[in-house]
């Protein structure tokens, strides 16, 4: 038995069989994320960059970066 679903989804990116192109809605909003891009390209942004790589690498491993603050906590309050 075949089942069909209720209602088809349409997207807005085929062409339905004919030519692609790109319709003026899709022209604005590439415009307003190459802005946006642009915009980042600023003082802060290999800041901003380091802050993602060390933000993705710590909760990557979180268990592991907390053994390992725990262990540096322990060692300098030995020491002092």
């Amino acid at each position: 038995m075949t089942t069909h679903p209720a209602h088809s989804t349409g997207w807005s990116t085929s062409s339905f069989g004919h030519a692609a192109g790109t319709s003026a809605m899709e022209l604005k909003s590439l415009g307003q994320h190459l802005g946006l891009c642009q915009q980042m390209r600023g003082r802060l942004f290999n800041l901003h960059c380091m802050a993602e790589i060390t933000h993705g690498a710590i909760s990557a491993r979180f268990v592991t970066t907390l053994v390992a603050l725990a262990a540096v906590a322990i060692a300098v309050s030995m020491v002092l």
